[in-house]
């Protein structure tokens, strides 16, 4: 059978490493075909050469069996190549429909194609409003805009990234089918994804990387998690274990959190009460869009509207309070959002220290104290095991895994009493998700009360006490991991909760 693409000898090299070196791709017509690498093994840089966004410094293309010189990502598109990036290239003041018209013809009508848009959505299991601003959307609703331009496209390969974070585990298998569907019709697929179980389910070919080079290529179906783990980062993931233990005091409560949406595409919250206690890690599952945003928003002070009352941090009304007098308090927060809320990409890893560490340490009578962040940026590097060139490097050169590490641990080294934690390991490999889930754990285990929102229910059962749900801006009771089973918090995630039983709930003001 020909090829739909092969790869061969591709090398990109920059300043500080080699990207990829050397590598070697096949990729059939009709065939699933999986990229495995942690993060920084030189993936996204492949990705990118196939897309035309990035040229390669040696080796040759071949598209269906013709060699090709793709210099940029209009002609990728106009040789049926799709791609859904990670990071996303949508503009905040237009719609959905609008960005997506941007890669289209100019004599496209925005009409006829939001009904397009509204029609491939539903078939694919995908919530989008296309006259919504991109401003107003969460991070795992701008991937469905992403999933659903490239899908308009009917491309011949299509280039996923990650495209189940923002799904329920029913939504998961119906995009599975559309995607093995399209793979009968002779659409080929690479595949990124750090959901070892997703590959060996979905995938029928396995090429693994590490370090810019290929170190395997094998069949997912026939591998264990266990094995394409070792193949990626020579080593089992360390496992947490599940201990039951008694709740500390209450830190931080909310009260009947009620709020109108604060734009028309929004959501509304709806009576959320929650007590978060000292030594507990509660999670908040829920598909996106569906009044995450807006409870990070009130929780972390970017929306301070909520009466004073309805949060309360260790019996301290701060409802009106901004989110910097929240953090001099001991409120820690990682935002949904690397670039651009959680580090500012030109800045240095240094100076982006004082996004959330400004204190006598760091800044002294209105000066800053630059060795100070660098020496801090520097324990962060070495402690979370960041791929850097060092605290001068720039946020936006980072990969979004080493990125999201560095993050994580700028938030845990300063000991926050409470924290508040969005998508922790969203498109971060195996190894590096398993260590900041760790260094989740170990805070809690030092006294601190975290809530943590992930759509990744795998993770949510690992290193919660608790679980709760967040569907259309409500939240269902609180029950003990334990006590909870996938199939229920995915039938929650729908919105569809009673009270359980006394037995099977863990009240939160309990």
């Amino acid at each position: 059978m020909d090829t739909r693409l092969t790869l061969s000898g591709i090398t990109k090299r920059y300043p500080s490493v080699v990207a990829n070196d050397g590598i070697d791709l096949n990729v059939l017509p009709g065939e699933i075909h999986s990229i495995l690498g942690e993060n920084g093994a030189g993936k996204s840089t492949l990705m990118k050469i196939i897309y035309g966004s990035v040229k390669p410094d040696a080796g040759r293309v071949f598209w269906n069996g013709r060699e090709v010189n793709i210099a940029n990502p209009a002609e990728a598109r106009k040789l049926g190549i799709a791609m859904v990036f990670q990071h996303f290239s949508l503009f905040d003041t237009l719609t959905v429909a609008e960005n997506i018209a941007l890669g289209l013809p100019k004599d496209t009508k925005l009409d006829e194609l939001s009904r397009r848009i509204e029609t491939t959505a539903r078939q694919y299991g995908l919530d989008l409003e296309p006259q919504r601003h991109v401003h107003t959307l969460s991070v795992g609703e701008c991937q469905r805009v992403e999933i659903v331009r490239a899908l308009l496209a009917k491309p011949q390969l299509l280039i996923l990234d990650e495209p189940t974070s923002v799904l329920t585990p029913q939504a998961v298998e119906k995009l599975f089918e559309t995607l093995r569907k399209l793979a009968s019709e002779g659409c080929s697929i690479l595949y990124i994804s750090h959901k070892l179980d997703e590959i060996r389910a979905l995938c029928d070919k396995c090429t693994v990387m590490r370090g810019g080079k290929v170190t395997g290529i094998c069949d997912p179906r026939q591998e264990t998690a266990s094995s394409l783990s070792r193949m990626m980062i020579g080593a089992d993931p360390p496992a947490i274990k599940a201990v039951d233990r008694l709740p500390g005091e209450r830190m931080l409560s909310l009260r009947n959190l009620s709020l109108e949406k604060s734009h028309p595409f929004g959501t509304s919250l709806e009576g959320i009460s929650l007590d978060l206690h000292a030594g507990e890690i509660v999670g908040v599952a829920g598909v996106s869009g569906n009044g995450q945003q807006e409870l990070l928003a009130a929780l972390s002070g970017e929306d301070p509207r909520a009466q004073a009352g309805m949060i309360v941090l260790r019996d301290e009304p701060i409802g009106r309070m901004n989110a910097a007098r929240r953090r001099q308090r001991g409120l820690g927060f990682v935002p949904e959002e690397r670039l651009g809320r959680g580090a500012v990409p030109d800045l240095s890893l240094a100076q982006n220290i004082l996004l959330s560490h400004q204190n006598p340490s760091t800044v002294s009578r209105g000066l800053i104290r630059f060795g100070a962040l660098h020496d801090l940026a520097a324990s962060i590097i070495g402690r979370f095991k960041v791929k850097a060139p060092g605290p001068q490097a720039t946020a936006g050169s980072l990969s979004g895994g080493n990125l999201q590490k560095y993050i994580v641990g700028r938030e845990v080294m300063r000991n926050p009493r409470v924290l508040i934690v969005a998508q922790p390991t969203w498109g971060v490999d195996v190894g590096a998700a398993a260590q900041i889930r760790a260094e989740l754990v170990a805070l809690r285990d030092a006294g601190c009360a975290l809530l943590v929102v992930s759509e990744e229910l795998d993770e949510l059962f690992e290193i919660s006490d608790r679980l709760v749900v967040i569907a259309k801006g409500r939240m269902s009771p609180s029950i003990k991991r334990t006590h909870a089973t996938v199939d229920l918090i995915g039938q929650w995630m729908s919105g569809l909760w009673e009270t359980p039983a006394p037995a099977r709930q863990e009240v939160a003001n309990a």
